[in-house]
């Protein structure tokens, strides 16, 4: 039975959360805080397999929570409760990058908690994050480290200027997905000769934070694919959260559709949608990346994709995996062309696609 600590200002919402823990055999509540100050106290002479956490507290909120773990160098695998506004987006994203595995959004009443939907998307969240691998302390994200790691990826892209063909680059990306994006796509270059779509396992109203965070780092152009987008070359496209992505053909053009309907493999984006959509496009060759998250979205999609076109897969690493589920999948099918580490898969699909 795993070990979770609880850290929530409302009295409420900590014991409807602890029955949701305590509901599943697998975990147990062992500690509660209720700021940001309790917990603190708490994991520096405790050890908990997850700490679910608050972000608004009084005392000390979240934020300052997790920067006080990086400062006493106290590992801790942490889940956030956000709540679902624009600022609370922006703060996650933050959380995110101060190390947080990953989040789910926190209704405003304890009542609807007790709904079936939350109870099974927070156990499911739960148990990824339990299974993830143990977040080190680290450093917020540096545009300098970004700048940094690019000089290889331009040398990398010196040699990639003979490619030709109509190419795609797909990415499906889920638990761990937001930082691993962060080794990314800011390495590729501008003037990549393709466009980017994304599918990262997100609900709506955050992925357009995640599209502003990386576009602020990055040479390429992030945004969160609109309905009728035209894809363009050096454009990634990050499918919104709570709808379905596809790629269709609209005069000639390959744009972005959204359609409504129930999860696939239990998320809303699948990635298996967006690759399966890539089956009647115009394009020579598609270059799918899977990197880390829990269960097996892609897999699926790839495998009938490969049925009708050119189709090279890049797979994301066990070790530099948050979690190896998505990527340990596709392997698994026999799918993969390439296993790399996170750190290398900018210039893997540089050399795969080419640059102008």
């Amino acid at each position: 039975m795993r070990k979770i600590l609880l850290i929530e200002d409302s009295a409420l919402m900590r014991t409807v959360l602890s029955d949701i823990i305590n509901s599943d055999s697998r975990f147990q509540v062992v500690d509660k805080a209720k700021d940001g100050v309790e917990g603190l106290e708490l994991l520096k002479k405790n050890t908990y397999d997850v700490v679910v956490l608050d972000i608004n507290m009084p005392r000390m909120d979240g934020i300052t929570l997790l920067k006080e773990l990086q400062k006493n160098k106290i590992k801790a695998k942490i889940m956030l409760c956000s709540t679902d506004t624009k600022e609370g987006a922006k703060v996650t994203m933050d959380a995110l990058d101060l190390g947080a595995l990953d989040f789910i959004h926190k209704p405003d009443r304890a009542s609807e908690c007790r709904g079936d939907d939350f109870v099974k998307q927070f156990i499911n969240t739960l148990a990824a994050v339990s299974e993830s691998k143990a977040a080190a302390p680290t450093r917020s994200f540096s545009i300098d480290e970004v700048r940094d790691n690019k000089k290889v990826v331009d040398l990398v892209s010196k040699s990639a200027s003979r490619i030709t063909g109509n190419r795609i680059v797909a990415i499906a990306s889920s638990t761990g997905g937001p930082r691993a994006l962060q080794s990314v796509i800011p390495k590729l270059p501008k003037n990549i000769k393709t466009p980017i779509v994304l599918v990262q396992h997100m609900p709506e109203g955050f992925t357009a934070s995640l599209a502003e965070r990386l576009d602020s780092l990055s040479e390429v152009k992030v945004k969160e694919a609109a309905e009728g987008d035209v894809l363009q070359n050096g454009v990634v496209y990050i499918s919104r959260g709570g709808k379905h992505m596809h790629i269709v053909k609209n005069g000639g053009r390959s744009s972005i559709h959204y359609v409504d309907g129930p999860t696939r493999e239990g998320v809303r984006p699948c990635a298996n949608f967006m690759y399966e959509s890539l089956m009647e496009s115009d394009y020579d060759e598609i270059c799918c990346v899977v990197l880390t998250g829990m269960g097996a979205d892609g897999t699926e999609g790839i495998k009938n994709l490969k049925s009708k076109k050119k189709v090279f897969v890049i797979g994301q690493e066990e070790s530099t995996c948050t979690v190896y589920g998505m990527p340990k999948a596709v392997a698994t099918a026999g799918l993969v062309d390439q296993v790399v580490k996170l750190e290398n898969v900018a210039q893997e699909i540089i050399m795969h696609v080419g640059v102008n």
